[in-house]
């Protein structure tokens, strides 16, 4: 298996500013790969670099071996792109502005109208195909938009921020699209996103960005094994000596430390779920009444706020310019 999208060294400067510093990524065909970082860490000027929108200032990047400079048109073929802010016209029906950017590609009559047909039929829009977009709910536009962004049939697909904005129902309809893309055409995804749940759902890869530098690479699992914090589980407790309890939790297997506060065991352990029935059974055997139970598992969360020392719920969503982005300076367009 090769790579769908390589970058090395890839630095952007502007000014004073280094937007990009050193981003060095190998993407594999067939990966959804989630870019997470606070606004302005540089997620989308690594993406408009690799839709081909500026240069970088040093480095390179490749997207199915062609470079994003000297085989722009080629990189451009191979793409299909859903910006963050809804781009769709609202004066136009569905299936007009499926077959405009069909034409862009240079798709010939019969092909653009069986793709359309397939697509709009897999997106849940078939019959409102002849409708203006203007009446489209806004999950209805976003899912309209990811039809687009794969009507040429391209091998990778872009997405920034896909479902910003998006009711939870709307945001999980979404999901479910990109996985059957993805099972179809094995399709590359590239996403950033701000939404935890959303990369933990969607994503074999995550990379997390901070001042223009990759600072964490790895698959979910791999990335909170990375944090010192362990889970945490907590059993409220009668009918037992809590301080005796605590001697025997310890020797539970994967349990770390075990501490006591009020009617509670407050236990560490490096795998919760398997630690749970073992503690349980120990408290029944000694005569005490669990009255709860609570698992904290690690979360991408606990690594974000790890790795950046914040957490980006701090750090607000918002809807920049695709073609400017962010993390650009005020004289440069911003």
């Amino acid at each position: 298996m090769g790579f769908a999208i390589e970058t090395d060294g890839l630095t952007k400067v502007y000014g004073e500013l280094k937007a990009l510093d050193g981003v060095s990524l190998k993407i594999p065909e067939g990966d959804c790969f989630g870019l997470l970082g606070p606004n302005g860490a540089g997620k989308t000027t690594l993406i408009r670099i690799l839709t081909t929108l500026i240069r970088p200032t040093s480095g390179t990047a490749r997207l199915n071996s062609f470079d994003v400079v000297g085989d722009s048109s080629e990189v451009r073929q191979k793409i299909g792109v859903v910006p963050q802010a809804m781009t769709s016209d609202l004066d136009l029906t569905g299936y007009e502005i499926m077959d405009i950017y069909a034409r862009f590609y240079e798709m010939s009559k019969n092909e653009r109208r069986g793709r359309i047909d397939e697509l709009l039929e897999m997106v849940g829009l078939k019959d409102r195909a002849k409708d203006l977009v203007a009446t489209y709910s806004g999950g209805m536009r976003r899912r309209l938009e990811i039809a687009r962004g794969l009507v040429h049939k391209p091998s990778i697909l872009i997405l920034d921020e896909p479902t910003i904005g998006l009711d939870p129902q709307s945001r999980h309809v979404v999901w479910d699209l990109l996985g059957n893309f993805r099972k179809q055409d094995r399709l590359t995804i590239l996403l950033t996103t701000h939404y935890m749940e959303e990369a933990e759902s969607l994503c074999d890869h995550v990379a997390i960005i901070d001042y223009g530098k990759i600072v964490a690479l790895d698959t979910v699992e791999g990335l909170k094994k990375q944090i010192p914090k362990k889970d945490v589980v907590e059993l409220t407790v009668a009918g037992v000596d809590l301080e005796e309890a605590s001697k025997w939790a310890s020797t539970v297997d994967t349990v770390t430390s075990v501490a006591v506060k009020d009617d509670r065991l407050i236990v560490s352990t490096d795998n919760g779920a398997n630690a749970i029935p073992a503690l349980v059974e120990g408290i029944k055997k000694t005569g005490g009444h669990l009255s709860r139970v609570l698992l904290k598992q690690q979360t991408l969360e606990d690594v974000f706020i790890h790795f950046t020392g914040r957490p980006i719920r701090e750090e607000e969503a918002k809807k920049v310019s695709y073609l400017l982005g962010a993390g650009v300076p005020t004289k440069w367009g911003r």
